[in-house]
């Protein structure tokens, strides 16, 4: 309210003006342009498959109903498969977070050709992705082919059998993951880490914060949104493990269960079983822990925050 004096004339004061949201025109035809083709990807590749699972796993003998979920939550392998998956990401995603940022920030503190130069180094793993760098590390992990013999002959391994093991395949699997894909998220959180503004540093070490003090109060808190982009796509990878633990069951002559990640589950019902209705069940159930897990990283991590 706007207190008058008795006697002097109310002044006439604008009517607030609201707040528009939203794009001008050009901008959004500008933005629409840009997305159209992602939105058609993700219709033809993403939506439709989604719903198209989903019909199938709902598809029973008498019309719709749960009854395949039924059946493939109640397969003795069902639990099993998620605790393989679990255990690996226990140990991978740790091993991946924090040697990565370690990396990056040690390239980020030594500018110049040499920090260049050991980027390039870090990178170069990422270049044998998928099947192989697989098969590289078959050949490492092979007793008598390997140019680390000499470690397994230390554990008293001598075979690739007694290398993978079912109980050691998780610790296998993170190395593996972390060797392939620790070189491009270097590249990637380093890129966040020359975004943080000279100002905020020079201010860090005017009040007097040390390496650390700065590494852990300035910088992280800054590339949060950095770190959480890794930690969701690595676990989005890691419930999608397929190759990986199916070759190591063939090459192991069936040491490693055919059906150990979920992924596999799926597989042999859908084309060994030719259930297609529970291997669509599986996928749904797959697909709502991703989301519900990414979910969670999206909130935790301020991903898509305006805030920085």
């Amino acid at each position: 309210m706007t207190a008058t004096m008795i006697g002097e004339p109310a002044i006439a004061r604008p009517a607030p003006r609201r707040r528009r949201f939203g794009l001008p025109g050009t901008e959004s035809r500008g933005a629409a342009i840009l997305v159209m083709p992602f939105v058609l990807l993700l219709i033809v590749a993403g939506i439709i498959p989604t719903g198209y699972a989903l019909i199938q796993s709902l598809q029973a003998a008498q019309g719709f109903g749960f009854d395949n979920f039924a059946r493939i939550v109640g397969d003795f392998r069902f639990v099993d498969t998620f605790l393989h998956i679990f255990l690996t990401l226990l140990v991978w995603l740790p091993i991946m977070m924090v040697g990565v940022v370690g990396l990056s920030l040690l390239v980020y503190s030594s500018p110049g050709r040499f920090g260049s130069t050991m980027r390039f180094f870090y990178y170069i793993p990422g270049a044998l992705a998928g099947v192989a760098n697989f098969m590289l590390w078959l050949f490492i992990l092979n007793p008598g082919q390997s140019p680390i013999d000499f470690l397994w002959n230390g554990f008293g391994f001598t075979t690739l059998n007694q290398v993978a093991q079912p109980g050691q395949l998780p610790i296998i699997l993170a190395a593996m993951l972390f060797f392939q894909g620790a070189g491009t998220w270097l590249v990637i959180v380093n890129g966040g880490l020359n975004g943080i503004p000279d100002e905020v540093l020079e201010a860090a070490v005017v009040d007097g914060a040390g390496p650390v003090a700065m590494a852990w109060t300035i910088m992280l808190p800054i590339i949060r949104p950095w770190l959480g982009y890794m930690l969701l796509l690595n676990v989005a990878y890691g419930f999608q493990l397929f190759i990986e633990p199916l070759v190591m069951s063939q090459v192991t002559h069936g040491q490693i269960s055919p059906q150990w990640s979920p992924n596999q589950l799926s597989y042999t019902y859908a084309y060994q079983i030719l259930d297609t209705g529970a291997a669509a069940a599986m996928s749904v159930i797959l697909l709502l822990i991703s989301l519900g897990l990414g979910l969670w990283i999206v909130l935790r991590s301020g991903l898509f925050s305006d805030e920085r």
